[in-house]
């Protein structure tokens, strides 16, 4: 054990990125290689604790119905392994201050004397959608967009999904796949049922899986596909600019008159 560093305990939130394990940054590679203890979440590609060979390496991720440990529990992990090991890293899928609670662990761990850093990763919230040609804003398109969690800590649908869906702006809802419906009926109250969505189940990962359609067909085509978590939604006019043409017809249904019409009013 580096005494020096027991001496100086320190942890690194890193972002894992949203799967691919090419999508994680250098600097988290560097950290990474040199962290004495891995805490990692249930959503990070296992393939990027290789990184971390020395490393003692602990899930300590949360799914939906299961939770190893509870949040408060992680906190203190985090504190103790940091003044145990001393160079700590917590690894957290997508980026860490993106649903991920890391500026709560950052503060925990302040705190009680440990000090911190933060490497950024990519966020699924663009990332996933632009694997399968989806820009979030597009000129002439979409101006904004919204990220949302689909499930609130009180395990109900955020309230900011009504608020978004009154908008022209691209929707991304994260955690939200068990809500589809109260989605969807959501959409269909402001007479949306023609809006364009996505499902990117496990996106940039070698079995990342989508299904394309509108509000009106979507649950449909989704329990057909059998369509699973950890999913991304995106709703909005940019969801016509997929790269359908790579879709295999067999496996996804799409409302072909409505997306190819209305590509013509696009700014091309």
């Amino acid at each position: 054990m580096n005494t020096s560093l027991k001496n100086t305990p320190h942890v690194t939130l890193i972002g894992a990125g949203p799967g691919d394990p090419d999508l994680l940054t250098m600097k988290a590679v560097k950290a990474l290689q040199k962290a004495e203890v891995v805490l990692y979440d249930a959503l990070v590609n296992e393939d990027i604790l290789e990184l971390a060979a020395n490393a003692v390496k602990l899930c300590v991720g949360k799914r939906k119905g299961a939770h190893s440990f509870t949040q408060d529990e992680i906190n203190q992990m985090i504190v103790t392994y940091a003044f145990e090991f001393g160079s700590v890293v917590r690894l957290k899928g997508g980026d860490p201050f993106v649903f991920g609670r890391g500026k709560e662990e950052e503060e925990f761990a302040n705190l009680h004397g440990v000090k911190t850093t933060v490497i950024p990763g990519i966020s699924s919230c663009i990332a996933v959608p632009a694997s399968v040609g989806i820009p979030v804003t597009y000129r002439g398109v979409s101006e904004s967009f919204w990220v949302i969690t689909g499930t609130t800590s009180a395990h109900e649908l955020s309230a900011d999904v009504a608020l978004a869906a009154q908008s022209s702006a691209t929707i991304v809802i994260l955690m939200g796949l068990s809500k589809l419906v109260e989605i969807t009926r959501i959409y269909k109250r402001l007479g949306k049922c023609n809006l364009p969505i996505a499902i990117i189940q496990n996106g940039t990962r070698t079995n990342q899986r989508e299904v394309i359609g509108t509000i009106q067909s979507i649950v449909e085509l989704s329990q057909k596909e059998k369509i699973g978590g950890p999913a991304v939604l995106v709703i909005g006019e940019v969801v016509n600019l997929a790269k359908v043409k790579e879709f295999s017809a067999e496996s996804y249904v799409f409302e072909d008159e409505f997306i190819f019409q209305n590509l013509d009013s696009f700014p091309f």
